[in-house]
């Protein structure tokens, strides 16, 4: 083997370990937020950036069906986020829409 050819070999090597390394880290940060989801409707948010990490690495990794679906869950947290708030918008008054609201004393 040439010393081209070797270079070339741990230089691949080399990528495919970032990217592993890449791909963990980005199924490991969607999965702690959304684990998080019911704490802050932030983490609902941050769980689609996660999502859209995970379908960057799906598709850089070659495997676009994996691309594809991460992809969509980004669309449907961002949809739960955009609902959910309006939702308690609409529900709570748009003062309390943190959640701080009381019922009557009965």
């Amino acid at each position: 083997m040439s010393g081209g050819a070797v270079a070339a070999l741990l230089a691949r090597r080399d990528t495919c370990r970032m990217l592993t390394v890449f791909g963990a880290c980005a199924v490991s940060f969607m999965m702690l937020m959304y684990a998080l989801e019911r704490r802050h409707d932030a983490f609902i948010l941050l769980f689609a950036f996660g999502c859209a990490l995970s379908s960057a690495y799906g598709f850089l990794a070659g495997t676009w069906p994996f691309g594809v679906v991460e992809m969509i869950w980004v669309l449907v947290a961002v949809n739960r986020y955009r609902t959910g708030r309006a939702g308690r918008r609409s529900f709570l008054g748009a003062s309390d829409a943190r959640g701080s609201h009381r019922a009557p004393a009965a």
